[in-house]
């Protein structure tokens, strides 16, 4: 699952929030049912840096001493 934020996150929950509000879920809710439904998903967690250059200065990077 993407990251919170991405393009394909905010794809995903508004299809999602559809699907809720076709079945009868109310605006508000279907939008909330949405998010806790990603947000339950594993695979939505971050996942940390994706490379070196995200870790930081590498002066100070854990283990860099």
């Amino acid at each position: 699952m993407p990251e919170p934020g991405s393009k394909k996150y905010d794809t995903r929950r508004a299809r999602l929030r559809k699907e809720a509000e076709r079945s009868g879920i109310s605006d508000q809710d279907a939008n909330a049912a949405a998010k806790e439904t990603l947000r339950q998903e594993p695979e939505g967690r971050s996942a940390g840096p994706k490379t070196e250059r995200g870790r930081g200065p590498k002066g100070e990077r854990p283990g860099n001493e």
